[in-house]
């Protein structure tokens, strides 16, 4: 009786290896399935062969990744066409397979992590002194004022302080902050913040915690030219460069005899604004 079922599973794997609608690659897969199918152990069989594929589409997919993904996916789905061969001549059930194919499928198809940029304050700092020389046009406008005027923080910004919807009244406005908030948004972030109003722009530091007198480049250095030592009497704001060895700081400005200039500063300093990455 054992040898009759046997001969009757032989001959129906032979009908299915032979029919006309299964691929050449789906009959190599059965053909190496049959022998693993004939013991008692069909079932662990089954299992190592699964596991076989799946393992070999792994590693060719660690060496090419654009090739192998394509190549190692044709032998699983071969295995996962011939799922209900192996279940009539083993009894195994295919969801094992099934959930392996997939998390490989998954684990082939998973797209790659973008990685996140970090802004520094190189590159703020690149950003504004590659502006040193820009100049205002013959109306006495500068493009960082009417960069500014297009943001959405201009209007939010001109509600606050004078009311109205004209933001274009920026175009013309003193616009060493200004500068600074367009550096900041060239190099990718709004660390630095965005307010044309020198006073306001420093009690934001402040209120964050990150307001003090210690220079570090990348920090944004607040100016009273009369010499005051208050918040309230701030009238000019730039970033700091560089620390000199004698303890002068050099910095990059806006709205210095209207132009972007360079300067080396020991004096009127109230204080400075630490954004994120000048901490």
């Amino acid at each position: 009786m054992a040898g009759k079922r046997r001969l009757k599973r032989v001959n129906r794997f032979n009908r299915i290896t032979n029919h006309p609608g299964l691929t050449c690659l789906s009959r190599l897969s059965l053909t190496g399935l049959r022998s693993g199918f004939s013991s008692r152990q069909g079932a662990v069989a089954s299992a190592l062969v699964a596991g076989a594929v799946a393992t070999s589409a792994l590693t060719v997919a660690a060496q090419v990744p654009a090739q192998a993904a394509v190549g190692a996916a044709a032998p699983i789905t071969a295995l996962g066409k011939t799922s209900r061969v192996t279940e009539s001549l083993t009894g195994v059930s295919p969801q094992s397979v099934g959930q392996a194919q997939a998390q490989t499928t998954l684990a082939l198809g998973a797209p790659p992590a973008k990685a996140v940029r970090t802004v520094s304050a190189e590159d703020v700092i690149r950003v504004a002194e590659s502006q040193v020389g820009t100049t205002e046009d013959d109306l006495g406008k500068s493009k960082f004022g009417r960069w500014y005027a297009s943001t959405q923080r201009a209007k939010e910004t001109l509600e606050r302080d004078e009311g109205g919807y004209d933001t274009s009244v920026y175009e013309g406005a003193a616009w060493c902050a200004m500068f600074l908030a367009w550096a900041a948004q060239q190099a990718g972030t709004d660390a630095l913040g965005a307010d044309p109003y020198t006073v306001t722009y420093a009690q934001s530091f402040k209120d964050q915690g990150r307001w003090g007198t210690q220079p570090k480049p990348g920090a944004i250095v607040f100016f009273d030219w009369s010499g005051g030592d208050t918040i309230g009497g701030i009238d000019h704001v730039g970033m700091v460069t560089e620390v000199l060895d004698d303890g002068t700081v050099k910095t990059v400005e806006g709205n210095i005899s209207d132009s972007v200039v360079s300067k080396i500063r020991s004096s009127n300093i109230v204080g400075y604004g630490y954004p994120d990455y000048a901490e």
